[in-house]
C-alpha cells in the first residue's frame, strides 16, 4: 500500500469528484472544500487487505477513486464496490469493530477521509447506504446519534413509574398522588383487572362537573387499559398508539401485570410526534372540511419522517394507521343509513399496511343478509357507499382508479353474495376475474364491524383449496415478472415517454407482494405485511429461509426506492411516477436492484417448476 498526502493544488479535483458522488453531493461548497482538504490518497494492489473484520473500530472511511474492492463475510464475497462507492462508515459512526472485511479486487486508488462529523459543518446531510447486504439498507446518518435505531429499543426504556390506586379511592386523593409524583396517569385496580385514568380524564370529566372530587376514581377509568409487553420495540408500541389514538400505554411483564407506563411525549423524536399530531386532528374533526385539513398534513408528515431516516416500511405502517383513522372518522361524519349492518373493508397496500404517500384507497363492502322481501337493498347500499367515497375524495384522498371500490358490484355484496362468489371462484379458477378477486381478498382487512367483515376472507380461506385452484393461482401470481434480461442488466421501455426506464412498482414490488398473497392463500393466513407473510412461508416450508430473506430484502429495497421517489415528487411539487431510469441510479443502488430482481426471478422459477413439492401432501 502506498500513501501520499496530496498538495493543496489537488483539492479542487477532490471537490469535483466528491461533489458528483452520493452522499457528498448533498454538501455545500464550503463543506466539500473542508472535506477535500482533509483527504489522503492511498494505493492498494490487487489482493491487498484494506479492512479486516474484528479489528479496532475505524477512525476514517474510504471512497473508491479507481479500480474496485470486494466485501467479504468470513471469506465469502458478498458485494463489490466501484468508483464513487464508500466503505468503512458503519464502523466509523458506530464505534464498533468492522463486521466485514474489504480487500482490493484489482489495483485501486482510494481516498481516505477522516470522520466527517469532525470536519464539515452540516454532517447531518450525509446519509450513507450500507454495503454488503440486500436485506438491510436503512440509511446511515453521519449525525452523532444517527446509527442508533431508537425504534428497536424496548419501549420499557422510556417507561415511567406507576401510580397505583384502587377503584374505590376518591378522585381527589388520586389526583393529589398523581401531582405529587409528577406523573400524568394512574393505573386503577378492579377486582377483575385494571384500567387507566389520565390527566385528560380529570380535565374532561371533573373540570366540567360531570364527576365530583369525592366520587370513586373507578368512574373515570378507561378499562381495560391498553397494554403492551415491556420488551415491545418502541416502533411497535408507537404504532399501537397511532392506531388506537391514545397517548399512554401500560407496560406489562410476563405475567401480564402492570410494571410501568409510557407516554407519547416521552418518545421525543420526529418519528413519534408528527403522525400523532395528524391522528389527533383527525379524531377531533367535526366536519368534512376539518377532516380535509387533517388529511392535508399527511404528505408533509411523510416527507419529515423520511428526512428523519425512519425506515420506509415503518413509514408505510404509520401512514396506513393514520389512513385507517381517516376512514373510520369519515364513516362517523358520513354514516350509511341503510337499515342493515355494513362492514367496510380496505384492500391492497392499505390492508397490508404498506401504503405510499400518494396511494389511492381501495375498498370493499359487505352487509348483513336482509329479511326476505326487502326489495333491492344492494342498489341502496351501493348508492350510500358512493356518497361516502365522494366525501372521501372531498378530504383529499382518492378512490381506486381501477374500480376496486365499495360502490362497485364486484366489491360490494351481502354475506350470502360473497359466499356464493367465493365458492364459484374455487370451482372455476380458470376465470381471470375469479383469480383477481380471490387474490384481492387475500389483501383485505375490515375497519368497521370487524366480525361481519371477516366472514368474507374466512369463507375463502376455510373452503377446500384444490391443487387445480392453487396451481392456477400460482400461474396468475407468477405472471408478474421482474424486468431482468440475459444480455442487459434490466429490461426497459424501448419507446414512448418512459423510454429507457422501468416500472419499479409493476416489475419490482408487485412480483413480491403477489408471492406474499399466494402464501396467504396457501397457508390460510391473510394477516400481516408482505415481509411477515414471507417469514411465515419459510416456517411453512413453502420457501427456504434464504429465499424468504432474499424476497424480504428485495421488497424493502424496492419499496424504499418508490417511497424516496414519491417523497422527492412531493418535495418538488412534481408528478409522482413509478418509473425510474437505471442509468440515473448510483452504482450501488443499481447493483442491489439488479440482484433483487434476479433473486425474485430465481424464486419464481423454482416455484414454477416444483410448486407441489413445497406443499404438505402434494409431491410432484
Amino acid at each position: 500500500m502506498l500513501r501520499a498526502a496530496w498538495p493543496n493544488v489537488r483539492v479542487k479535483e477532490f471537490v469535483y469528484f466528491l461533489g458528483g458522488q452520493p452522499p457528498y453531493d448533498s454538501l455545500d461548497l464550503d463543506d466539500l472544500e473542508r472535506l477535500a482538504d482533509s483527504i489522503e490518497a492511498e494505493y492498494f494492489p490487487a489482493g491487498a487487505q484494506i479492512v479486516t473484520a474484528g479489528q479496532e473500530p475505524l477512525r476514517h472511511l474510504w471512497v473508491v477513486r479507481t479500480g474496485s474492492v470486494e466485501v467479504l463475510d468470513r471469506e465469502r464475497v458478498i458485494d463489490q464496490l466501484h468508483v464513487g462507492d464508500t466503505f468503512g462508515q458503519v464502523s466509523l459512526f458506530s464505534g464498533e469493530p468492522p463486521a466485514l472485511s474489504v480487500r482490493a479486487l484489482e489495483d485501486c486508488l482510494v481516498y481516505r477521509v477522516p470522520d466527517p462529523r469532525t470536519v464539515v459543518s452540516r454532517p447531518e446531510r450525509l446519509r450513507f447506504t450500507p454495503y454488503g447486504s440486500l436485506v438491510q439498507k436503512a440509511r446511515v446518518s453521519a449525525s452523532p446519534t444517527g446509527l442508533r435505531d431508537r425504534a428497536l429499543v424496548p419501549v420499557s426504556t422510556y417507561g415511567r413509574p406507576l401510580v397505583r390506586c384502587a377503584a374505590g379511592d376518591s378522585i381527589a386523593d388520586v389526583a393529589d398522588r398523581i401531582g405529587r409524583e409528577h406523573q400524568s396517569c394512574a393505573v386503577v385496580t378492579f377486582p377483575d383487572g385494571f384500567g387507566i385514568v389520565t390527566d385528560a380524564d380529570f380535565r374532561k370529566r371533573v373540570g366540567t362537573g360531570e364527576a365530583a372530587p369525592h366520587d370513586p376514581i373507578g368512574r373515570l377509568a378507561t378499562r381495560p387499559a391498553l397494554t403492551v409487553p415491556e420488551d415491545t420495540p418502541l416502533a411497535s408500541a408507537f404504532l399501537e398508539m397511532v392506531e388506537r389514538g391514545v397517548h399512554h400505554l401500560v407496560l406489562t411483564d410476563g405475567a401480564e401485570l402492570p410494571t410501568g407506563v409510557v407516554r407519547v411525549v416521552d418518545l421525543a423524536s420526529a418519528e413519534v410526534r408528527d403522525p400523532l399530531v395528524v391522528r389527533t386532528a383527525i379524531d377531533s374533526a367535526a366536519t368534512l372540511e376539518e377532516l380535509a385539513q387533517a388529511v392535508a398534513l399527511l404528505p408533509g408528515t411523510a416527507v419529515e419522517l423520511f428526512d428523519a431516516a425512519v425506515p420506509p416500511v415503518r413509514i408505510g405502517a404509520l401512514l396506513s394507521a393514520v389512513l385507517d383513522s381517516v376512514l373510520r372518522r369519515l364513516l362517523t361524519l358520513s354514516p350509511m343509513d341503510v337499515g342493515v349492518r355494513t362492514s367496510w373493508i380496505v384492500l391492497g397496500s392499505l390492508a397490508r399496511r404498506e401504503v405510499l404517500p400518494t396511494s389511492d384507497v381501495d375498498t370493499a363492502l359487505v352487509w348483513e343478509d336482509p329479511p326476505e322481501g326487502t326489495g333491492d337493498l344492494a342498489a341502496q347500499v351501493r348508492r350510500a357507499a358512493s356518497g361516502v367515497l365522494d366525501d372521501l375524495e372531498r378530504t383529499g384522498l382518492r378512490r381506486c382508479a381501477d374500480g376496486a371500490n365499495a360502490d362497485n358490484a364486484r366489491f360490494s355484496r351481502s354475506v350470502s353474495g360473497w359466499r356464493e362468489a367465493t365458492a364459484g371462484w374455487l370451482r372455476d379458477a380458470g376465470q381471470d376475474s375469479a383469480l383477481l378477486l380471490s387474490t384481492m381478498l387475500a389483501d383485505s382487512r375490515p375497519i368497521s364491524s370487524v366480525a361481519l367483515g371477516t366472514t368474507v376472507t374466512e369463507r375463502l380461506m376455510s373452503t377446500t383449496r384444490t391443487p387445480q385452484f392453487l396451481r392456477m393461482l400460482l400461474e396468475y401470481t407468477l405472471s408478474s415478472r421482474p424486468p431482468t434480461g440475459f444480455v442487459r442488466d434490466f429490461v426497459v421501455e424501448h419507446s414512448g415517454e418512459h423510454r429507457g426506464q422501468l416500472n419499479l412498482k409493476r416489475g419490482g414490488l408487485r412480483p413480491v407482494t403477489s408471492l406474499g398473497r399466494w402464501v396467504a392463500v396457501v397457508t390460510g393466513d391473510v394477516r400481516g405485511t408482505t415481509p411477515e407473510r414471507l417469514r411465515r412461508a419459510a416456517d411453512a416450508k413453502l420457501l427456504t429461509a434464504d429465499e424468504s430473506e432474499s424476497l424480504i430484502g428485495a421488497h424493502e429495497q424496492i419499496y424504499g426506492l418508490l417511497l424516496q421517489m414519491e417523497v422527492e415528487a412531493l418535495r418538488t411539487s412534481t408528478p409522482v411516477s413509478t418509473y425510474v431510469a437505471p442509468a440515473k441510479l448510483d452504482s450501488l443502488t443499481r447493483r442491489h436492484l439488479r440482484e433483487s430482481f434476479r433473486a425474485i426471478a430465481n424464486v419464481q422459477s423454482r416455484l414454477d417448476s416444483n410448486w407441489q413439492g413445497t406443499l404438505p401432501g402434494m409431491s410432484s
